[in-house]
């Protein structure tokens, strides 16, 4: 097997381990990118090309990482993670633990983690690599790795989302939640969500957003029953898919375009949080996007038209 049918039979996971790193596709896949380009112009072919190209990626994305917080810092609004819609590493008999590791809640509980801290934890408890492997791609001995897993795991612990067991069960609440949403069904949609609900919507200064997180099952409810009208006056599609490995949906203008995001957590029957995207930065990988200011400035206009 040459370099390039290497790389490409080991890109799903190099992808795969820079996106949980990084929460950030665009910047997963130049990470990906550049561990290729480095890995082209090794002169000597390493014993494993996994381990290579593995350590590659984990410390290019410690050093984007690093600089991606203090980015993050200045962001204006909630920060989310751009949404993906299908994680092309696939390992059947690890399929839902890897879902649940991608979702948007356990990403942000990575982005309490040092970037060494973070790296381990995806390295070993995602990924399952080897104490010597993970020690080899951050630069560190195995017993200072095995310190840094501990303390990620602390933090991890302390606020590690949990969700509905059955995969089904939680698909199933979903559909009744976008189905109550799209006829404005007001008392179906506050019988769907917990009472400490919170909708949380990520624009970035870039797209019209929520001044701050509206809170409680009654608040959320009213909000996205008003917005049936609206959105049948003005061509905005809702089409149920998964978001990050939880149920979720993309929002679509009259022409197509990618507007927004949803992504729903749920557990015991109900939803308990739910995170939009609409900064249009973090959804070009989606396909085009909508002009999101415009979508609003006609959203408004269809408020004001009598029923």
């Amino acid at each position: 097997m040459d370099k390039t049918e290497e790389f490409v039979e080991l890109r799903p996971l190099l992808f795969s381990i820079a996106y949980r790193m990084l929460g950030s596709v665009s910047e997963a896949e130049d990470a990906v990118q550049e561990t290729w380009l480095r890995y082209d112009a090794t002169a000597v072919r390493p014993v494993s090309a996994k381990a290579f190209l593995s350590t590659t990626v984990t410390r290019i994305s410690i050093d984007v990482l690093r600089s991606a917080r203090v980015r993050r810092e200045a962001y204006v609004g909630p920060w989310l993670p751009e949404p993906l819609l299908d994680d092309p590493y696939e390992d059947p008999a690890r399929a839902a633990e890897l879902a649940d590791s991608l979702s948007i809640a356990a990403l942000l509980l990575l982005e309490r983690l040092s970037p060494l801290e973070r790296s381990v934890f995806v390295l070993r408890e995602v990924f399952a690599f080897d104490f010597e492997d993970v020690a080899a791609a951050v630069g560190r001995t195995q017993a200072a790795c095995r310190q840094l897993l501990v303390r990620a795991r602390r933090h991890m612990e302390d606020g590690r989302p949990r969700f509905e067991a059955d995969r089904e069960e939680r698909d199933e609440l979903a559909r009744r939640f976008f189905d109550a949403m799209a006829q404005g069904d007001l008392e179906g949609l506050q019988s769907l969500l917990s009472a400490d609900v919170q909708l949380v919507g990520d624009g970035g200064g870039r797209a019209p957003q929520l001044p701050r997180a509206v809170a409680g099952a009654e608040n959320v409810a009213r909000l996205l029953a008003a917005a049936h009208l609206p959105m049948a006056r003005t061509g905005i599609t809702c089409t149920p898919c998964r978001i990050n490995g939880q149920p979720g949906a993309l929002f679509r203008d009259r022409d197509g375009n990618v507007l927004r995001t949803f992504a729903l957590d749920v557990l015991d029957g109900q939803v308990h949080m739910i995170r939009s995207v609409i900064n249009p930065d973090k959804l070009t990988h989606l396909g085009p996007v909508a002009d999101a200011w415009a979508v609003d400035r006609e959203v408004r206009q269809a408020r004001r038209r009598p029923v």
